[in-house]
């Protein structure tokens, strides 16, 4: 899916949140959510936040989202430890790879997970993480 067909599946999906663009990214909240602290949703374009994906290539950009401890730790493993100064974590993968869950470069720790430029049978398999990230956010 490229970034004009995941934008229009993620709004179609969540028609009632609210969508901010800023600093080359998407940011989802949901609605109600007047203070908008913590999207529950991130399309990230550019390396501008981080190099570690190469959103600079050709059609890249990172879908990402929050997870429950649980589902993280079924997915990845314990969470890891955040850097002092919240660079890259080292979770031994490769943060460029398209079309793979992974947990996310940065914000692991929290409990985010990330794909590069998911194709549709992989963002169709991710629909129900991302409903529960925007259920979790609505409370």
């Amino acid at each position: 899916m490229d970034e004009q067909e995941m934008l229009t599946a993620l709004r179609e999906l969540f028609p009632r949140a609210e969508v901010t663009e800023a600093m080359n990214a998407f940011f989802w909240f949901a609605e109600g959510d007047e203070r908008k602290l913590m999207p529950f949703l991130t399309l990230v374009t550019t390396d501008e936040h981080d190099r570690a994906s190469r959103l600079s290539r050709e059609g890249a950009y990172r879908l990402n989202f929050s997870l429950t401890p649980a589902e993280y730790a079924s997915r990845f493993g314990p969470l890891p430890k955040a850097r002092a100064d919240w660079g890259v974590v080292d979770t031994g993968f490769d943060y460029a790879a398209p079309d793979r869950l992974m947990p996310h470069p940065i914000y692991a720790p929290l409990g985010w997970a990330c794909i590069v430029r998911p194709g549709r049978e992989s963002f169709e398999a991710l629909v129900p993480l991302l409903r529960a990230a925007y259920e979790r956010a609505l409370t």
